[in-house]
């Protein structure tokens, strides 16, 4: 090989390695920006992660609340301040769209705190936009988005602010958006369960809107209508919790809480107030002559005459069946009186299709005048009521003191002997401390009713291991509300009530055991449990001189209407009627409640066995009352 071959052999493997490298060479810049191009993406896609990840913790915060007791208007808050912040956005709120009588119009729920809406407020002047009356425009964007319901991006900012506020001039508006960064507005509609609700608007300084954007704000408006939604639906549960539904009044329920708020509030500043107790006259002739539903249309009237008649503070409510409780704050004697006699002007006025003209008779008793004690103010409004019933109906009547000894006292007191002097077997230390708690409802003056309640019912459910708390309670309340039906006097209504507390403690001389039974009971047995009215009445209570008028009730309160009870088989109008209203309320609980022996019955299934012993063990217009009470659920 001569010298210029091996030159150009040389050359050529110089150019193959030349051409290596610049081939390598390119590889590695491709590789290299290859490279970078990831890190770029991977930059990206870890911010968008992040922020993907902190609006996800965003979302979850705002759910958190809407899950807790937060108010809705603190969510609200949290959602405009968190999508503000989130997404950079100038300013955020939420508009509801509302109607009244003046028809429809817009108001601002919750806003961002920013130095748009400062300088906002700052030029239009007072009222600030948030306490505003805002415009509806049916023409505009906000009517667009709902009507499409679909995000809108406007443009036209002049004309979205003009729409809300039409009152402000042109140069208003212009100063308001001169020198702002704000280049677009997002209108999202919101509804509620299906209803328009309203708008979450966000001010941006884009002018597009992109897809992940539209997403996340969709995500937002989805937790808004949601708030919403479950805001409502806890209003309305706690709506149904202190509201009598028939009337639409409160209940009993939320009376006495509000009665309980009304006397620490009149102790504290020693200011009386007042309590109007109001009763429809001639509910049973109603219900017998027109129907139990002409009977409710007359209630309701009732419930309206109140509602028309109280003030702001003024707590009006359905006691039970057809009687009502108004509870006066800051009301003396007299002015209650003036109130008195003007709903019963009203109520008398009312004409009701079919029926005509109806009546209310109503009592009147105030707080620190006749009486500091709330158990004792409320029986006097009892007390003064039934007597506008008794001296003729459609009368208001103003209660006297107290001067005598209430039922509850007696109660106690009764309880307290039986328990003190061992006049039924029982655990020495469960005694003493039924003993102390009966001692300090007397010596402090109160609460005695919700004491008695609770003694009668553990005594109770020591011979009836299935017996529920606040039973008795129950059988008190649905006795008066039976006897009051039959204009029975208050000392009878009173006796009826002790009764009702005594009438089974004769179950305590019993063997648990044979109570307990689930198998059929034998002659002997039988006899056994027949005897405790018996040892109820004559051997636990008659030693207690003062408790001789509720003794008859007790003892002939397994008497039937037919004369087949016990233990003295007397029938008919020998038997008190006390004591039967005591016997089928005994009955009717004893079927809903479960028995060793059985499974419990429902209310419909209880009231059909006492129908069918109509005129057997009951007489049949005392059957025809109680199912009346159960069935429209007025105790």
């Amino acid at each position: 090989m001569g010298l210029f071959d091996k030159f150009k052999e040389v050359t050529k493997k110089v150019s193959e390695v030349e051409n290596n490298i610049y081939n390598e060479k390119r590889d590695y810049l491709e590789i290299y920006e290859r490279n970078l191009e990831l890190e770029k993406e991977i930059a990206q896609r870890t911010s968008e992660l992040h922020d993907a990840n902190r609006r996800m913790l965003t979302l979850q915060h705002i759910w958190d609340m809407m899950n807790s007791s937060t108010p809705l208007e603190n969510v609200m808050e949290a959602i405009v301040n968190s999508t503000q912040g989130e997404l950079g956005y100038m300013h955020c709120v939420i508009i509801e769209k509302c109607t009244d009588a003046d028809g429809e119009y817009l108001k601002i729920l919750a806003q961002s705190k920013d130095e748009l809406i400062a300088r906002l407020n700052s030029i239009i002047g007072a009222p600030a936009i948030q306490s505003r009356r805002l415009n509806y425009d049916k023409k505009s964007v906000f009517a667009d988005a709902l009507n499409q319901k679909t995000i809108i991006q406007s443009r036209s900012l002049d004309l979205s602010l003009k729409a809300v506020l039409p009152e402000i001039g042109q140069e208003t508006v212009a100063k308001v958006l001169t020198n702002q960064p704000i280049k677009s507005v997002i209108i999202i509609p919101l509804f509620s369960r299906e209803q328009e609700f309203g708008w979450f608007c966000v001010f941006s300084s884009r002018e597009e809107l992109a897809d992940a954007e539209t997403d996340f704000l969709g995500l937002f408006a989805k937790q808004i209508e949601m708030a919403i939604t479950i805001a409502n639906l806890f209003q309305a549960v706690k709506q149904e919790a202190v509201t009598d539904a028939l009337t639409g009044l409160y209940n009993r329920r939320y009376f006495e809480e509000e009665l309980n708020k009304e006397i620490a509030r009149a102790k504290r500043l020693k200011q009386p107030f007042s309590v109007i107790g109001i009763d429809l006259d001639f509910l049973k002739k109603i219900n017998d002559t027109y129907g139990h539903s002409y009977g409710d249309l007359a209630i309701k009237t009732i419930a309206e005459v109140l509602k028309s008649n109280a003030r702001s503070i003024d707590i009006p409510a359905r006691i039970g069946g057809e009687e009502f409780n108004v509870l006066l704050p800051g009301i003396s004697s007299e002015g209650a009186m003036i109130a008195a006699e003007r709903i019963r002007k009203s109520i008398e006025c009312q004409e009701i299709d079919t029926i005509g003209h109806i009546t209310g008779s109503l009592g009147v008793a105030t707080f620190l005048e006749h009486t500091d004690n709330a158990e004792e103010l409320l029986e006097l409004t009892d007390q003064a009521m039934y007597t506008s019933k008794r001296n003729g109906r459609n009368q208001v009547t103003l209660a006297k003191p107290i001067g005598e000894t209430s039922w509850q006292e007696i109660a106690v007191n009764t309880f307290i002997d039986i328990l003190s002097k061992n006049r039924v077997p029982m655990a020495q230390k469960l005694s003493k401390d039924l003993c102390s708690k009966l001692k300090a409802a007397n010596d402090e003056g109160e609460q005695k009713q919700e004491v008695l309640y609770t003694v009668a019912d553990m005594l109770n459910k020591l011979y009836n291991p299935m017996h529920e708390q606040g039973i008795v309670k129950n059988k008190v309340l649905m006795a008066t509300t039976l006897a009051k039906r039959f204009d029975l006097p208050k000392q009878e209504v009173d006796n009826l009530r002790v009764a009702i507390l005594l009438y089974d403690i004769g179950n305590l001389m019993i063997s648990p055991g044979l109570l307990q039974k689930a198998t059929p009971l034998t002659e002997e047995e039988l006899a056994k449990i027949k005897n405790h009215p018996i040892i109820a009445a004559r051997e636990i209570l008659k030693p207690i001189s003062y408790i001789q008028d509720v003794i008859p009730i007790i003892e002939h309160h397994h008497e039937n209407w037919d004369g087949t009870g016990y233990p003295n088989k007397i029938s008919k109008e020998e038997i008190p009627l006390t004591s039967q209203i005591i016997l089928i309320i005994d009955e009717y609980f004893a079927l809903i409640e479960a028995r060793p022996y059985r499974a419990k019955m429902s209310s419909k299934d209880a009231l059909n066995v006492i129908h069918a012993e109509g005129n057997k063990k009951w007489n049949m217009t005392l059957v025809n009352e109680f199912i009346s009470l159960i069935e429209h659920d007025i105790v």
